[in-house]
């Protein structure tokens, strides 16, 4: 439709006299734009407005190219307090011409999103910038180099991906790099970002005689309910990589950095990269996102008939939010693998999954169409009275203003083209989120493989007829899939083994009728993984968490995780028949079904290597941490309640840095404080080093006794003052002692991964935060020792001279691999004094501390984290050196898989390329051990 005949349908002011009202602007103006602004006035009173306030400006506007440029030009001089008075026209000017160049056809979609968006990147910019520079002048942030005080602002959602509406709020996360100060300044510098960031909020956000320039939301940021407005970078990559949750990772598609030092930012999103883009296809995705769809229809009450009359243009169905689900899961599922993936925008990640082949071209097309449609509704629909509202009217007359504004004579032809739009997109996007089932032919089987089918009508699970037939529709795709693991045989012979167990098989096999992919996930664990097959084989009842249908929800933390088996435990000790033993193989039943659904999303692709590890250690940390204060209580009983402030378990080695796979055991540490009090009070008192050394013994029994349900972990007490020589609960005082006296360069070495993971005693909390703060005192006192780097060159030495790599393929031992880096990372947080635990951290806090350069550190990062996918896909698949001939073609799929490469010899090569390149900057800088 042409500019003239677009302005020719606008509604003219129903009241002439408001027309009246801008008989000067009319004169001034040329017919075309004179009919705009009397149809605007008439269809909305937001602009009516504006164009009162604003019409002798708008004249001299139009002629500009750059609005925003122009309308913000010298506000960076202004106080806080003239600049948000300044800000407020500049939004009023902007939202003007923007609308009018959108109403009128002149700006494309993209035109009017994009100086929406440069607008508030802007404003953010200045009020950030000058809420700084106010800290600055009171004295209260200290001397920085860093651009803008080293804060900057990431543009969330909408704004991220340049997509604001006329009405959008700003998501906003504001980080700060804490490198840009001294360490002793950074609280304080930390104190006068909080602040500058709040009223830099204000100064938009706040409604004052002049208006808003835009809502800001800074709820997007790492734990929001408990964290200040603005954090450390560090804290928020120390909070990605231990608790990001997918919907995070989906949000950080359209993250950009927007204000503030823009460098800062762009390195920041650069080293979040591992966290939102994996290397593997992560379909977990698809059902977050799907359950997502389900969850805000329900919520908001958007089920149900289609109707264009009220119908949420975002959030309903067919609407908005449908085509960025579709967009960004597909997106998370590839992008990892595939940089040209990861647009920012919507039609820019629908034009690249279409050009890979991730979406079929005529789909994307359709969807970009559908979206832009949809997004020029949304703006007109904002437009009748700025309104932060996603809604279409629901009555006639709001409906024929809308279509009106759209460029349609006929509304009712306009809301039949909607409905048939919305239910289109549904269509579209539908199908990716609920697929259905291939049927596939049967394979060609050996003899021995019918004998082995042939026994299975007589199993329990297929004895009743309704499961026969389910069974019947599923046996293809299994058996064709079957026939394709490394070792059919093999494979087949663990799935007999598994489906002779189950006790029924109707719901199980509806389930995987259900969710194809589910056939997949357990021919896998069968052809691919003989740990996990055995595993699944001496541990059936883990099954029953497949069935409760919780297998695939998010995952839920550690404190989700101590509270779920503190119920558990509680559950075990207080029903009939139960006790401590009850309560112990009900930890084992637990921990079996969580340890097999961390196998099983590593081995699916649902999570990561590094996902995994976080698991493992959330469970490994909750198990010590619920079972310990049932220990002390059965304990107790006996001998009365722990003497003094109590204990804390310390986790050490990778449970303490949170790295854990499928294989691992604890290593842990206890230590107590009996405060003077000499003896506990019980039936059976004991004196308190004797107390808590029965106490710590039977901490162990409970984790690692191996009962009818089995054990839980293997316990290892060797990090312990003194060693096996030391007791086994050591007091506070003598820790202490003995790590700022006694202890060897190695120890200081594995208390920079120790963290508290348990606690019993009436004052253990006040006990666990003294030792954190003794552990960081300590690292700070004794790294600056010199003797620091020669021990660990010495350590390295004796280390692998004693336990060399057992073969090219060994991500672990050796020079250049995880044991090495590890060390390394250790040495550079003993040297710096630096809480960090994780490798990752503990090398970034080699480059804060100048130990490493940036280049070093980014290359043993790499090099870490392609070794780890390698050594915890190694530890899933088998308990022996890797033999890739062993594995089969399943496991070996999943190993090259997880490791980014395509074949065994592109594998070798990247572990040695890595291993070489870790290796040379490793021996760069350690001396020489003199051997």
């Amino acid at each position: 439709m042409s500019f003239s005949d677009r302005i020719t349908r606008l509604p003219l002011p129903a009241d002439p006299a408001r027309g009246a009202d801008l008989a000067g602007l009319f004169s001034a103006c040329p017919d075309r734009l004179r009919d705009l602004i009397a149809g605007a006035a008439g269809s909305s009173p937001y602009l009516a407005g504006l164009l009162r306030s604003e019409a002798d400006w708008l004249v001299a506007a139009l002629e500009h190219d750059d609005v925003v440029a122009r309308e913000t030009a010298g506000l960076a001089t202004l106080e806080p307090e003239d600049l948000g008075v300044a800000l407020r026209r500049a939004k009023r000017r902007v939202a003007l011409q923007a609308a009018l160049a959108d109403l009128g056809g002149v700006w494309p979609l993209e035109r009017v999103t994009g100086a929406l968006s440069d607008l508030a990147d802007r404003a953010v910019d200045l009020a950030l910038r000058a809420h700084v520079a106010t800290e600055i002048r009171r004295g209260k942030l200290p001397e920085t180099r860093a651009d803008a005080g080293g804060i900057f602002a990431l543009a969330m959602g909408k704004g991220g991906a340049r997509e604001l509406n006329y009405s959008s709020d700003i998501d906003l996360i504001v980080l700060f790099d804490e490198t840009a100060y001294a360490e002793a300044d950074q609280m304080e510098a930390r104190a006068a970002l909080i602040r500058a960031t709040r009223r830099m909020a204000g100064t938009l956000s706040d409604v004052t005689g002049h208006g808003y320039v835009f809502r800001v939301d800074l709820r997007l940021r790492p734990d929001a309910s408990v964290t200040p407005v603005c954090i450390s970078t560090a804290a928020a990559l120390a909070y990605y990589e231990a608790e990001g949750r997918t919907w995070e990772r989906a949000a950080f598609i359209k993250a950009r950095a927007a204000a503030g030092d823009i460098a800062a930012g762009e390195r920041f999103l650069r080293e979040l990269r591992p966290f939102v883009w994996r290397k593997h296809l992560d379909f977990a995705a698809i059902q977050d996102a799907h359950d997502m769809r389900l969850r805000i229809r329900d919520h908001k009450g958007l089920g149900g008939r289609l109707e264009v009359a009220g119908h949420n243009l975002k959030l309903g169905r067919g609407g908005i939010r449908e085509i960025e689900f579709f967009t960004q899961t597909r997106q998370l599922i590839a992008g990892g693998r595939d940089r040209d993936l990861q647009c920012h925008d919507t039609v820019g990640g629908l034009t690249a999954l279409a050009a890979k082949g991730w979406v079929p071209a005529d789909v994307a097309e359709e969807l970009t169409a559908h979206y832009r449609e949809h997004r020029d509704i949304e703006h007109r629909i904002q437009m009748v009275n700025d309104a932060q509202t996603h809604s279409l009217p629901k009555d006639p007359e709001g409906l024929r203003v809308v279509a009106a504004l759209s460029g349609a004579a006929d509304p009712q032809a306009w809301c039949a083209h909607l409905k048939a739009r919305l239910a289109r997109v549904h269509d579209l996007t539908e199908r990716f989120f609920a697929p259905q089932a291939a049927s596939a032919p049967l394979p060609e089987l050996s003899a021995q493989s019918r004998d082995i089918i042939a026994g299975w009508q007589a199993y329990p699970a297929l004895r009743s007829d309704r499961a026969r037939q389910i069974f019947r529709r599923i046996e293809a795709p299994l058996l064709s899939r079957m026939a394709g693991a490394g070792h059919p045989e093999e494979a087949l012979a663990r799935f007999d083994r598994f489906l002779s167990g189950l006790p029924a098989g109707v719901q199980l096999f509806s389930l995987f009728e259900a969710n194809p992919q589910l056939i997949d996930l357990l021919v896998d664990i069968c052809g691919t993984a003989p740990a996990l097959a055995a595993y699944l084989a001496r541990h059936p009842a883990v099954l029953d968490a497949v069935l409760a249908g919780s297998f695939f929800a998010p995952w839920p933390g550690e404190p989700g995780l101590r509270d779920d088996l503190a119920r558990v435990l509680e559950r075990a000790l207080t029903q009939p028949g139960g006790g401590y033993e009850r309560a112990l193989d009900a930890a084992r039943r637990w921990a079996h079904e969580w340890q097999f659904r961390i196998g099983v999303h590593h081995l699916r692709g649902l999570i990561g290597a590094d996902e995994a590890a976080v698991h493992y250690a959330d469970l490994a940390g909750a198990c010590v941490a619920a079972l310990m204060p049932v220990t002390a209580e059965d304990f107790a009983r006996r001998h009365g309640p722990p003497p003094g402030r109590g204990a804390v378990v310390l986790g050490m080695g990778s449970l303490g840095a949170r790295v854990l796979n499928a294989g691992s055991d604890l290593d842990l540490i206890v230590v107590y404080d009996a405060a003077g009090v000499e003896a506990s009070d019980g039936p059976r008192p004991l004196a308190a080093r004797p107390y808590y050394a029965r106490l710590t013994q039977a901490m162990v029994t409970a984790l690692s006794a191996p009962t009818a349900e089995g054990r839980l972990y293997e316990v290892d007490m060797r990090l312990r003052p003194s060693g096996r020589q030391g007791p086994v609960a050591t007091s506070l005082d003598s820790f202490r002692s003995y790590q700022l006296t006694e202890a060897w360069t190695w120890e200081h070495l594995a208390l920079t991964r120790a963290r508290v993971v348990a606690r019993c005693g009436g004052a253990s909390d006040a006990l666990a935060d003294e030792i954190e703060a003794l552990r960081i005192d300590v690292l700070r006192q004794r790294g600056g020792d010199g003797r620091v780097m020669p021990d660990v060159a010495q350590m390295r030495a004796r280390l692998f001279a004693a336990k060399p790599a057992d073969g090219p393929l060994d991500a672990r031992r050796g020079p250049g691999r995880l044991q090495d880096i590890d060390l390394l990372a250790q040495a550079c947080a003993l040297r710096t004094g630096d809480p960090a635990r994780s490798t990752l951290a503990q090398l970034r806090a080699g480059r804060r501390g100048g130990l490493l350069s940036a280049d070093a550190a980014e290359r043993l990062s790499s090099a870490w984290r392609a070794l780890w996918r390698l050594h915890a896909a190694t530890r899933l698949l088998t308990e022996r050196p890797l033999d890739m001939e062993e594995i089969g073609h399943g496991g070996q799929a999943f190993l090259l898989r997880e490791v980014g490469v395509t074949d065994a010899d592109q594998l070798s090569q990247e572990v040695a390329r890595h291993v070489a390149d870790a290796r040379a900057l490793i021996e760069a800088d350690m001396p020489a051990t003199g051997d």
